[in-house]
């Protein structure tokens, strides 16, 4: 798997990233049983707000299979609103229709956020599907775990060639997101909170939080993202230095990394 962070600004655009969007990547069967090809298969984890521009500079924003939306805060499913104008006005012809998967309540929710009528909203650009089992995307195995946070909002493992991604999405401390980092190849976990700041309960990971988990988890690399503007990314690193042993990353829009 190859996994392009799009964007990685937690909780708003940032100066030098958009908000959540992570591409990943892996080549399977084509789909054809009768061709015996393959190709590469993309899907979307998150499309906050800022990131449909800066997909482009990765790849076709038509040649993704599959969206997978994490909960339905504006910084992680936003610009859903323009992919949905891309897809349904593209000069070649409108774009066949793919797969959305999220929380209930996920295709009323984004035919408001367009000021869109409820039916059809935007399911003939989008198949909405609510989460409620494992799945799989062409040559992707995608199991979403549920996790602490003042929506409904999930984690998900996604496993292609013997290795596992696991992304918290926006979480607190909770057996879910355990089980997102349990064994990981590369963990992806948030860190929006600083661990000597008076923080809410129920809402968001600090960097040593995120280290304890990993931890716990057996996790081989920890990548920390989704932290905001208002702090220097290399705090949160150095918290989550002194729970987890293991190789610690501070994600930045641009960067890919081979799992």
């Amino acid at each position: 798997m190859r996994l392009t962070v799009v964007g990685c600004s937690g909780s708003y655009p940032g100066p030098d990233s958009p908000a959540s969007c992570y591409l990943i990547e892996a080549d399977g069967p084509d789909g054809d049983p009768a061709s015996g090809g393959s190709r590469t298969w993309r899907i979307l984890v998150d499309l906050g707000n800022g990131a449909l521009g800066a997909l482009h500079r990765y790849v076709d924003p038509g040649s993704i299979d599959a969206v997978l939306i994490s909960h339905l805060h504006a910084d992680h499913c936003l610009d859903l609103c323009g992919y949905y104008v891309l897809r349904k006005y593209h000069p070649d012809g409108e774009l066949p229709q793919i797969p959305v998967y999220g929380p209930a309540g996920i295709a009323a929710r984004m035919a408001r956020a367009y000021d869109l009528p409820e039916d059809p909203g935007m399911t003939e650009e989008f198949e909405f599907r609510e989460y409620d089992a494992s799945f799989a995307v062409g040559p992707f195995a995608i199991e979403p775990v549920a996790v602490d946070h003042p929506v409904e909002a999930f984690g998900l493992r996604i496993s292609a060639d013997g290795a596992t991604i696991g992304y918290s999405g926006d979480t607190a401390p909770c057996a879910g997101v355990d089980r997102v980092a349990a064994g990981a190849s590369l963990f992806l976990c948030e860190a929006s909170f600083r661990a000597d700041a008076p923080n809410p309960d129920g809402v968001h990971l600090t960097g040593v939080d995120a280290g304890e988990i990993a931890t716990r988890g057996g996790a081989h690399r920890l990548v920390l993202t989704h932290i905001p503007p208002w702090y220097d990314a290399e705090d949160l690193g150095a918290e989550a230095r002194t729970t987890f042993a293991g190789p610690i990353a501070l994600a930045r829009a641009g960067e890919t990394y081979q799992v």
